[in-house]
Order: structure tokens, then C-alpha cells, then sequence
């Protein structure tokens, strides 16, 4: 498609903006409002999206997302969203960011789509700075249906148990991208595996309590192939649900770059056995080079034994002090 001569405006502002034609075609193509606005309107909405703090190499990609940035009326829709957003945020680059991430946020009726959406996760127990935290940290979360998508997430944490003391707001502030998975293709199937390891209810809920980033990860693609992988380093059913009962994340790191790479280090440089990592669940979250393989290396040189919670469960001045390693600072 072709921008007509009535139209060649539009073409010389967005060309001295740093569009491509095709481009500009494009986004003509995605809204075909554009063809009734005003130069003069193309720059006050421009400039004003650089004014709240979007560096000027970043509107295009914005507006080649979300072209009907570009139609709406400053005064009456982009200025009243944009001091809607900013009464959330805590930091001057939040709005920013959001809409950088998510453009769409912009086009949203105030009215009809964020006053409730913030009344629904008050309702859940989010206040203040939370909402700010849980909205502009994932804005495509106001082009979910409260009816049809959100409720249905909150549904299916209540059913498992999630209801006291404001723990359903306390799970979306902490991983707010949860509400953008499907129960039934997700997130059902993810627990239910989990339950099939040998975790408990109550186990369960802990998961989705502290790692609710857990049960978002595919069954088949990641969560399988991780329970393999400790099945063949030897670990045994009781085991590996103690190991994901105590650290769920050992389920969805990557095998390559963080469980083998510890595991082949505590039976082989360490000479450990892998029930010691069963015992000791958190060995998988604690930094490999920094705290792991250092302070294997200073215990050997003293000929120090101990058990890996010893060992690592404590910042690296009490580890020093504990197995009288202070001399040995550098």
C-alpha cells in the first residue's frame, strides 16, 4: 500500500523521525486511523512521549507496535492515562519502561479497564506501591479480562488452598507474569506433577508460595527433563521430592549450566555422595564460583571437614571465622 499525496504529511514526519517507507506503510496498514490525523497532532503526541522520559531512539519500535499512539487525543486520553500510571509508580523510568514494554497500556480505557483492574487486586489484597509494582512491571496485564482470564487464575489458586492473610496478592506482586498463563495448559499440569513426585498439599502450596515462577514452566519441555536428569545422577523418588519440596527451582534450572556442572563438582572434586545434596536442597541455589569452589578450596587446604549446610548456609565472614580461616584473607 501506498501513502496517497493527501496523505504525504504523514509520510515526510514519519520519514524525518527515521521511518523507512515500508515501514511507514506498514503502520498506516496496522491503523488506518492515522490517515485522519493532523501533523500537528503527530508532533504534540511525540514530543509529549519524550517529555515523560522515552528516549527518542525507542519511539519507533514503539509506535511500529502500537501505531495508535499516534491517533489519540493528547489532552483527553494520552495525558489522563499517562498521570494515571505516573500516581503508581515509585521510580521517574517506571512509566517509561511500561510503555516501552507494552505500548498497548496507552489505548486502554481508564474507566472501563484500569479502575477496575486496580479495584480486583485490591480486592486480593494489593495496595499502594504493590499495584504499581504488579501493573507497570507487566502492563500487558491490563489487556486481560478480569472475567475470562484473571478471576480464572485466582480461581485456581484459591482451590488449592492459597486464601489466608492477602497470599494471593502476595503471590501476583512477586510474579505477576502468572496471570498471563492458562490454567488448564499450564498451570493444572504443573501441579498436578508436582503432586505426582510425592509433594504434599501443603508442600504444594509453599512451592506456589515462594517460587510461584515454578509451576509456569512447561511439564514436557522443562520440568521432565529436569526430574530425568536427577533420576540418572542416582537421586531416588523420596529424594527428589524432598529436593523439590525444599527447593523447587532445582526443577527448572538448566541442567547444563547450573545442575551438572554442581553435581559432577560434589562428587568429583568434593568426593561427596549425592545423598549430602538431598540432604541439603539449597546447595543448588548457592553460587558456584563465588561461594562454592571457593570454599571448597580454603577447607581443603586447612584439611576441614563438614557437612554442606556448614559449609554454606552463612555469609563468608562467618564461614571464615567458624573454621578459623581468617589467616588465610588475602
Amino acid at each position: 500500500m501506498d501513502i496517497s499525496n493527501s496523505n504525504s504529511h504523514i509520510l515526510w514526519f514519519f520519514k524525518q523521525k527515521g521511518f523507512h517507507e515500508k515501514g511507514i506503510n506498514e503502520i498506516m496498514r496496522k491503523c488506518k486511523r492515522l490517515e485522519s490525523v493532523q501533523k500537528q497532532n503527530l508532533s504534540e503526541n511525540w514530543d509529549y512521549l519524550k517529555s515523560i522520559g522515552i528516549q527518542e531512539r525507542k519511539l519507533p519500535s514503539i509506535i511500529t507496535k502500537c501505531p495508535k499512539i499516534m491517533t489519540l487525543d493528547l489532552n483527553q486520553k494520552l495525558i489522563p492515562m499517562i498521570q494515571c500510571l505516573t500516581t503508581l509508580s515509585t521510580k521517574p523510568d517506571e512509566v517509561p519502561s511500561a510503555i516501552t514494554k507494552f505500548p498497548h497500556i496507552l489505548t486502554h480505557s481508564i474507566e472501563e479497564k484500569l479502575c477496575p483492574l486496580l479495584g480486583f487486586f485490591e480486592s486480593l489484597g494489593v495496595s499502594g506501591t504493590q499495584l504499581g509494582k504488579l501493573i507497570l512491571h507487566n502492563p500487558r496485564i491490563i489487556s486481560y479480562s478480569i472475567h475470562s482470564k484473571l478471576s480464572g487464575v485466582v480461581d485456581f489458586l484459591v482451590n488449592i488452598g492459597l486464601t489466608k492473610d492477602g497470599m494471593i496478592g502476595k503471590i501476583l506482586v512477586k510474579y505477576p507474569s502468572i496471570m498471563g498463563y492458562n490454567v488448564e495448559k499450564r498451570l493444572r499440569p504443573t501441579t498436578e506433577f508436582l503432586l505426582s513426585l510425592g509433594l504434599t498439599k501443603s508442600d504444594l502450596q509453599k512451592v506456589v508460595i515462594n517460587f510461584p515462577e515454578v509451576i509456569c514452566r512447561d511439564v514436557d519441555k522443562i520440568l521432565k527433563p529436569n526430574l530425568d536428569y536427577l533420576k540418572t545422577r542416582g537421586f531416588g523418588s523420596g529424594q527428589i521430592a524432598s529436593l523439590v519440596g525444599r527447593y523447587p527451582p532445582v526443577l527448572i534450572k538448566s541442567v547444563k549450566n547450573s545442575l551438572e556442572p554442581r553435581i559432577r563438582f560434589l562428587v568429583e572434586v568434593m568426593d561427596r555422595g549425592i545423598e549430602e545434596a538431598a540432604d541439603y536442597p539449597e546447595f543448588f541455589h548457592h553460587g558456584f564460583k563465588k561461594r562454592l569452589e571457593r570454599r571448597e578450596k580454603l577447607l581443603k587446604q586447612k584439611n576441614v571437614s563438614c557437612s554442606l549446610s556448614e559449609m554454606l548456609d552463612c555469609n563468608h565472614n562467618k564461614f571464615l571465622s567458624r573454621f578459623d580461616l581468617v589467616a588465610k584473607i588475602v
